[in-house]
């Protein structure tokens, strides 16, 4: 999967984001009292995400964080739990000039649903030169939230995002690219994501921001429709994609390829009673394929990793809190099963 066979490691940028989770009776309406029953504080960012969740399963690969943090608690809370996961974090810098990113994330008791109120921080100034990709020996970069990166989002000289270039340098330096993106409610997508495809070899969307990117809808009635999600991943890939474009949605996962390949995975049959959250779950899932991925396996185990990792996460309402070793997490799927109605979902 490599023409670099001697290059190992994850090298992971973009969002640091400390995220304060509060978990609510229910989402009120406009003017109206929720109540806050417990409250977490924990990591948030694709990066910090991926990087921790990694470190959790046990990826037995080095994990280097870059991108910027303040000069403050929040950012130095960030740096000692790289550290003590043992996340090399030589280009994870500290700025003056911005406090450290944070997110208040409300979750509802009643449903799992969460909703973000985001402070941008010193990520607003993360741009390209922090990228120095002459300094990792590292197989993959994974590179997230597209749309929540200002610096990255804006044109570069040739019209492009910023994002761009650095996803093209890493290509350059022999790393596989993989990209992530937030979910935006806005018309920034088709402008903003597709420019950057060509340089992405991995490219993961939640359902959302597959429908923003792609205009077209995935749902019918509520429920998945198998040939629209196909539908999407195709324009995916005719947009750009380099090897696999990866849709994931509560229900199931849906990988298609550049060759034409089509993979279904549903997803763990997780009780409500066992689901706190569901703050960070695609990171989760995008940690378990990227492991796969970089350990060469088939798409079929990435994903099925994914899922478990996935799963794990929902048993606390932090990103990361839930997740354990790689072999209790696969361990889930015997005691859970799968979603048999998402395998594949309905079509219509």
């Amino acid at each position: 999967m490599n023409n670099h066979p001697t290059r190992r490691g994850l090298l992971a940028g973009g969002n640091w984001i400390i995220d304060h989770v509060k978990l609510i009776d229910a989402w009120p309406p406009q003017d109206a009292l929720a109540s806050i029953s417990s409250e977490w504080s924990g990591n948030g960012g694709a990066p910090y995400n991926v990087l921790k969740n990694l470190a959790k399963i046990g990826a037995p690969f080095p994990l280097v964080a870059v991108g910027l943090v303040g000069d403050d608690s929040d950012g130095r809370a960030i740096l000692a739990d790289c550290r003590a996961h043992g996340i090399d974090v030589a280009q994870l810098e500290t700025t003056p000039e911005a406090p450290t990113s944070y997110t208040d994330v409300m979750t509802a008791k009643s449903t799992g649903r969460r909703t973000f109120f985001h402070q941008r921080g010193a990520n607003a100034l993360l741009g390209p030169g922090q990228f120095d990709f002459s300094r990792t020996r590292a197989r993959l970069f994974h590179l997230g939230y597209l749309l929540l990166l200002d610096r990255l989002d804006a044109a570069g000289p040739d019209g492009r995002p910023a994002a761009a270039d650095v996803l093209s340098r890493a290509r350059a330096a022999g790393l596989l690219t993989s990209l992530d993106c937030v979910s935006e409610n806005s018309d920034r997508f088709a402008a903003i994501v597709n420019s950057v495809l060509p340089e992405v070899d991995y490219f993961f969307a939640n359902d959302f921001e597959a429908e923003k990117v792609t205009e077209i809808a995935l749902r019918r009635a509520g429920e998945i429709d198998a040939s629209a999600v196909a539908c999407a991943a195709q324009k995916l890939i005719e947009a750009g994609v380099r090897q696999w474009a990866i849709l994931h949605f509560p229900e199931a996962v849906f990988a298609r390829s550049a060759k034409g390949e089509e993979i279904w995975q549903p997803s763990l049959r997780v009780p409500a009673a066992e689901i706190k959250g569901a703050a960070g779950a695609g990171d989760a899932l995008a940690a378990g394929a990227l492991y796969g991925l970089h350990e060469g396996w088939p798409m079929e185990r990435c994903l099925h990793l994914g899922v478990c990792v996935a799963a794990a996460s929902l048993s606390h309402p932090t990103c990361s809190e839930g997740i354990c070793p790689l072999d209790e997490c696969v361990a889930l799927a015997n005691r859970l099963g799968f979603q048999v109605n998402a395998f594949p979902p309905r079509r219509r």
